[in-house]
This record gives structure tokens, sequence and C-alpha cells, in this order.
């Protein structure tokens, strides 16, 4: 096949290079694990029960059902050959494309703490956000059904990591437990920590920001504990760095990642993080017409000598639409050009009217109840399809004048997406389990 594209990752990077392509009409064949795309900004609206799995996980083949040159194949992949452009399949394939891009994201990062991988719960997809809910939800029901006091530590979550991830869950957790103690429903809330190693929280936002988030989270009932680490975890407890413990059944992981397992034997001698160092144009150094974006590469930023550019959902977009432009300079003979990011802020949920962001070039700085309502218009426009989109309003605007919904819901099922019955492909193939289906088909429903 004449200068065709292969793509491992159907995530913001992966999706995004393919749309742009496809465009183009350029045959690309996107290769994922999962046969769908899912939005990871909100993954902890998932675990809390504010919105249904469904609606942040998207069917690839929905998704690219106009896209006659995009062929989708859902598969596990065993091993990527930089050198020969080529992916091994877990069924034996073997693809090979004149293009490879590596959009294969990351996986958490315990860093060798003891007991973290076993017993910690990452948030870095929606298997991990629904592994999550339907483990809290488990202990709630367990703990409203029993007699008495529930057992020490046993509604009691810590959340490692300080950054959005870490501040948005604490901030989610925090006000399910006082619904479900306010309702009645609960005898006592759940003691929610937040634990850090650095000096404040969301560290990239500015000292403005910090004492924000800092002080609505300790009004939210949460404790915030700086300046320590996780020595290890244990089943019903945790242990600090700075010798102290805390009972908790769940440890919520959001202290780091790093590229992803298939990053690690590529061909190309893995860099920070454990992801692929690419240059300033996006491609892998001596292996041409391979390129990587989004979460699984080290993107150098504009200033010559700087850190590279943190891992965050526009990046991986910016960074997949722009492969994919380089891509189609190569093919017209034209020369690739160096990956100019758009910087656009960032923005952090705390809770029902608490949310920071910070805009524009110069870092200006909104919050409060400001700040939440672009907070939720930015990630629902950001949803992929309609549907979603509307789910996601209709679930926020419900949580936001019945301050008891997530409560109810957490306390009897499970969140119900919208029934759109002229859409019956419309609906992702969620799996708990670690190895997925394996089938190949073209982006049509």
């Amino acid at each position: 096949m004449a200068d065709s594209v292969l793509i491992l990752g159907g995530g913001l990077a992966g999706v995004a290079c393919a749309h742009k392509l496809g465009d183009e009409g350029v045959d690309v064949t996107l290769v994922d694990r999962n046969n769908y795309h899912q939005f990871q900004p909100l993954l902890y609206q998932v675990a809390s029960s504010q919105l249904p799995a469904e609606d942040i996980a998207r069917p690839h083949r929905t998704i690219f059902k106009d896209y006659p040159s995009v062929t989708i194949v859902t598969v596990n992949v065993a091993a990527a050959n930089l050198a020969e452009r080529s992916l091994v399949l877990s069924d034996g394939r073997t693809l090979t494309g004149s293009y490879l891009v590596m959009a294969a994201g990351a996986r958490p990062n315990f860093f060798g703490v003891p007991g973290a991988e076993q017993y910690a719960f990452p948030l870095y997809s929606v298997a991990d956000a629904e592994r999550l809910r339907r483990h809290l939800q488990q202990l709630l029901e367990d703990a409203m059904s029993a007699k008495g006091q529930p057992e020490p530590g046993m509604l009691d979550v810590v959340v490692v990591g300080g950054g959005p991830t870490g501040v948005e869950t604490t901030g989610a957790l925090a006000e399910l437990m006082h619904a479900l103690s306010s309702t009645g429903r609960l005898a006592e809330p759940g003691q929610i920590t937040i634990v850090d190693r650095g000096s404040a929280l969301l560290a990239p936002f500015s000292k403005k920001a910090h004492a924000y988030s800092l002080k609505k989270l300790t009004a939210a009932g949460a404790v915030v504990k700086l300046e320590a680490g996780v020595a290890a975890v244990h089943p019903d407890h945790v242990e600090f760095s700075d010798g102290s413990t805390a009972p908790a059944r769940t440890v919520v992981w959001g202290g780091g990642e790093s590229g992803s397992a298939i990053a690690q034997n590529t061909g190309s001698v893995p860099g920070r993080g454990g992801r692929l160092d690419v240059l300033p144009d996006l491609t892998v150094e001596g292996f041409p017409r391979v390129y990587a974006v989004g979460d699984v590469a080290n993107i150098p930023s504009d200033d010559e000598g700087g850190p590279a550019l943190p891992q965050l959902g526009s990046v991986a977009q910016q960074s997949g639409r722009w492969a994919a432009e380089n891509i189609l300079r190569e093919r017209r003979g034209e020369p690739a050009k160096p990956f100019a990011y758009k910087d656009k802020g960032m923005m952090a949920m705390i809770g029902r009217n608490a949310a920071v962001a910070e805009v524009g070039k110069h870092r200006h700085q909104v919050e409060g109840p400001v700040a939440f309502a672009a907070w939720l218009g930015v990630h629902a426009m950001l949803l992929s399809g309609a549907h979603s989109k509307t789910d996601a309003f209709l679930s926020w605007a419900w949580d936001y004048f019945d301050r008891d919904h997530a409560a109810t819901v957490e306390a009897s099922s499970m969140p119900h997406r919208i029934a759109w019955s002229e859409d019956e492909h419309d609906v992702p193939h969620i799996s708990l389990d670690k190895t997925g289906p394996t089938s190949t088909s073209p982006a049509t429903p």
C-alpha cells in the first residue's frame, strides 16, 4: 500500500493524527487494544459516579465512519519495530506502513513503592475508572447495610499526587462522602486524604491557585498532606515517608506516569520517564518516517534547552495533528516543520462552583463559579460525539441543582446513559480484563 500510515494508539494524539490524514484521503491503519477512544480528563467523574463510562469512551469505528481511508484494527500489540516501521500483533500478524506514528500513551509509574502496584487504583483509563467506581460502590454498600459504625478506614481514601487528577478526584470524593452523610445514608463519612511530595497542590499553576485549591479542599473536609510521599501501600493502610500512617482500603494513584510498555523495546533507547525522545519535528532520531506523539513522547518545548512539554491532552491533540501535517508535507516533497505548541492555558475542577483556570499568554487567572462554568463548557465540547456532549451537560446540570445526585447514584447502581436508539453503534465495549478482543474493520458502522 503506497504511502500508508500506521498509527499505534487511538487516544487523543492518535485520533487527531488519523483525522487529519483521513481528511486528505491518506490510507491509515489505526491500531488499538480497545475499540474506543477515551477522554482522560474526565476519568475521575466516572470513578465518582458523576458520568457513565460510555460518555467518555466513543467507538473508533463511529468516530471514523465517514473516513473510508481509515481502517480500525482492534488488537493487542506484542512489539513495535521502529527500524522496519512495523507492529507485531498478538494474533501473529505483522503490520507495516510507509510511516509509523507511535501514539501508544502512558502507564502509571509507581516508582517502586512497595504494594502500590498490587493495592493502589491507577486512574489512567476508562477501565481503571470503572474498577475504582465499582470498588468504592461495594465498600459504600457494605457500610450502609452494616449495623453500627463501619470498620476503621473502611471508607477512607488516600489520593496520591497533587496535580489536576489528584485534586479533582479528591474534591469529587469529598463531596460524595459529604452528600452520603448529610442525607443520612452514612453515619460517618469516609476521610479523603491527598498527599504530594511537593510544597503545593497544582504545582504548575500560580501561587494564588495553590492557596485557592488548598482552601477549597480543606473546606470540603479533605486532609491535605504536603511535602510527604507514600512509602508503602497495604490492603488496609498507607505508610508515608514522614513515618506516619493512615487507615485506608482505597488508594487512588495519580502520582506519575511513564511511557507505555511497548515503548521500552522498539529499537530506540527510551528517554526520561520511559518515553521516546523526539526531534523538534516530532520524528524519532535515527528512524526516518517514524513519529512519536502524545504521552509516549518527550516533546521538546519551543525554548531551546527548556524542559519537555508536559503530558497534557492539549499537547497530545496538537502533536498528533502536527505529525499528520508533517507527513503530508513529506508526501508533497516539502521539509517537515518543528512543532509549535499553542498553550491555551490550564484548568482544574475542585468542586461545585470551585475551579481554577489560567488562560492566555500571560496566564490570567479565573477562579470560582466563572472558572467552574468555563471548565464545564470546555470539557463538554471536547468530548467526542453529540450524544456524549448532551449526556454530560444533562448529568452536570442534574448534579448542580441536585446536590445529592451523585450520592443517590453511588448508593443504588451505576450512572445511566441516555438510550440513543438511532445510534446502535455508538456503544463502546469496555472490558475490565487485561486483554481485549481482536478484530479488524473499516471505519464504517
